[in-house]
């Protein structure tokens, strides 16, 4: 049966393979879904280029966005349909931190609060994660964490002071799940430029390293 709707934030992110096209394939499938809504018009933050964190460290750097969904499904629901769209795009597991062609998390669940073994809402590392908390921050920057009490802002703002050695670079704006495949690599942000800053609307990018100099 399905529920009320809800709003749900998902964290993608890809550093394996055809990064870009794995990103963009998962907007694709959940505009297809019929129990998923997707607002493109604000509910799809920018792409950013992130360093690896971690047990991740020293693997190729990571693609990352966030998006907002209306779904009519419940979480757990929800979790099985991404984990579906994640099978398909070739995604396996069997290393949690492994390289992977395309992860995504159920960052957030309306104010749900939840932990059984399967699925932890909020995500409980979400506030550590500037790969996570820079691309929410555009989308849902006054949407306050229902266990910590502060907003996505408030954590994302303090991650950048504490951790400065996390690196998110933001290489395209709002649009770059409707870019090309075969689109002209012409960079749209300075790796100088931090990953806050306004950008101007263009359906361009360049998918290259940040660690390189502009």
């Amino acid at each position: 049966m399905d529920c009320h709707p809800s709003d749900a934030y998902l964290g993608l992110g890809s550093n394996l393979g055809d990064r870009l096209t794995s990103m963009q394939s998962v907007v694709r499938a959940l505009l297809q879904h019929p129990r998923i809504a997707v607002d493109l018009d604000g509910g799809v933050a920018s792409l950013y280029e992130t360093s690896p964190t971690g047990k991740a460290a020293g693997q190729q750097w990571f693609l990352n966005s966030t998006v907002r969904v209306v779904t009519h499904l419940s979480p757990d629901a929800l979790l099985s349909e991404v984990m579906s769209i994640e099978a398909v795009l070739g995604r396996v597991r069997p290393d949690r931190s492994g390289a992977r062609a395309i992860d995504i998390d159920v960052l957030l669940f309306a104010d749900v609060v939840m932990g059984d073994g399967r699925l932890t809402i909020p995500h409980p590392r979400m506030h550590q994660r500037r790969f996570v908390l820079e691309p929410l921050s555009e989308i849902a920057s006054n949407v306050v964490h229902p266990v910590l009490g502060v907003t996505v802002a408030a954590m994302c703002n303090r991650l950048r002071d504490q951790h400065p050695e996390q690196i998110a670079v933001r290489i395209a704006d709002q649009t770059w799940h409707c870019a090309p495949a075969t689109a002209s690599p012409t960079r749209i942000a300075s790796q100088r430029e931090p990953a806050y800053a306004p950008q101007q609307a263009s359906c361009r990018l360049q998918i290259g390293d940040a660690r390189k100099g502009a």
